[in-house]
């Protein structure tokens, strides 16, 4: 018996609630070869390591700057594959090198046998330890990645997205100097979509600016920066005039009522990210915001963004699917959940100099999806 087949045979079970498995299953089983001595059985081991992203440029937004950021690899195997996952921890969301390791190592994935077992054990791991949800989202994504490379399929086909689906990602530019801005919008020349942060007092300069370089489509992320809601619905018509189509969270998201009040009766869409961490967040956000700011860092992973998506678009909430400074990881597992979404901001792997994998990239703007299976995304040399 093949490897392939033999593994197929293997992890067949995990699908047999399935019309396509179980058609596929029954005539594989009747042909294969007789019974074999069995195998041990296989364990997960999980891996991990501190790593840090440079960027290229200092990332501004309301309220710090940057020029790093942390991030956790994890490697999951089992079976002689590998998985890869990231955890992407900017200092301001309070993870850290330290905090990540220190919970990865309560992590024991040996004592489960199935890798199918996604919710088990994705359960089992969020209830380790409160918080901790970039850490999490590293096993989330590694997992994921061994079960679609066990399946030999992308997350996107195991899921039923159209990969041709795919939206343009928009590309950030943070808070900086005229110039700067001015050299960034020019830089960001391929992208169909500008995402732009504001939140301080240079924040019709720095629209202004972009708009003597290009008069495309923008975004702006205010990162809880305002804090009056008068100023902020004047600033929102504003920033209608001048071409801006949604707003990320104009308020504290402690300012439920104020923004409940903006929401209503701003001219363009506004969208819940500081205020929108996981699932139990989103019924809250009904009546409040327009949409959410889904993050595989904020919600531990892929297995719970994509809850987020169909609970928040059966509430007849838009979406957004964003992101941190991550490495192609990050993103690439982000990206199979993009033909369901109203935008995308996966540009992060794009802000950084030392990237360590390759899988999905961007192509004259647009997420273009690797066909790999798994999360599709295979590790660098160095």
């Amino acid at each position: 018996m093949t490897h392939n087949r033999r593994d197929f045979l293997k992890h067949s079970s995990a699908l047999a609630g399935t019309a396509v498995a179980s058609s596929l299953i029954a005539p594989l089983a009747a042909s294969a070869a007789p019974a074999q001595t069995p195998r041990a059985k296989s364990r997960m081991k999980l891996r991990f390591r501190p790593y840090t992203l440079q960027l290229k440029h200092v990332f501004t937004i309301a309220t710090s700057s940057r020029t790093t950021t942390p991030v956790v690899l994890t490697e999951i195997e089992y079976d002689g594959i590998t998985g890869f996952g990231e955890a992407s921890m900017p200092p301001y969301l309070g993870e850290s090198h330290e905090s990540a390791t220190a919970f990865l190592s309560k992590v024991d994935l040996s004592k489960y046998e199935n890798p199918f077992e996604l919710e088990t054990i994705l359960r089992d791991i969020d209830a380790l330890a409160p918080g901790n949800p970039a850490a999490k989202a590293s096993v989330d994504i590694a997992l994921h990645d061994v079960v679609g490379r066990l399946m030999r399929q992308p997350w996107y086909n195991i899921w039923g997205f159209d990969p041709r689906k795919t939206p343009y990602t928009s590309f950030t530019i943070g808070i900086d100097t005229q110039d700067v801005v001015r050299q960034k919008t020019k830089e960001a020349a391929e992208y169909k979509v500008l995402k732009v942060k504001l939140g301080r007092d240079t924040d019709k300069m720095i629209i202004e600016t972009i708009r003597t370089v290009t008069d495309k489509p923008i975004t702006a992320d205010v990162n809880q920066g305002w804090k009056d809601r008068a100023a902020a619905l004047n600033m929102l018509h504003w920033l209608k005039e001048k071409g801006v189509e949604m707003v990320e969270q104009p308020l504290p998201k402690e300012q439920v009522d104020d923004l409940a009040w903006l929401t209503e009766r701003s001219p363009v869409p506004i969208i819940g990210d500081e205020g929108v961490q996981r699932l139990a967040d989103i019924k809250k956000a009904v009546g409040v915001y327009s949409g959410i700011n889904i993050k595989l860092m904020k919600c531990t992973g892929m297995r719970e963004a994509h809850k987020m998506i169909v609970l928040a678009r059966a509430l007849g909430l838009k979406v957004m699917l964003g992101c941190m400074t991550e490495t192609s990881c990050g993103i690439s597992a982000a990206s199979h959940l993009s033909p369901m979404v109203d935008w995308a901001d996966l540009d992060g792997a794009l802000l950084i100099s030392n990237d360590v994998y390759d899988g999905t990239r961007i192509v004259d703007g647009k997420v273009t999806l690797s066909h790999r299976p798994g999360i599709g995304v295979r590790k660098l040399k160095g």
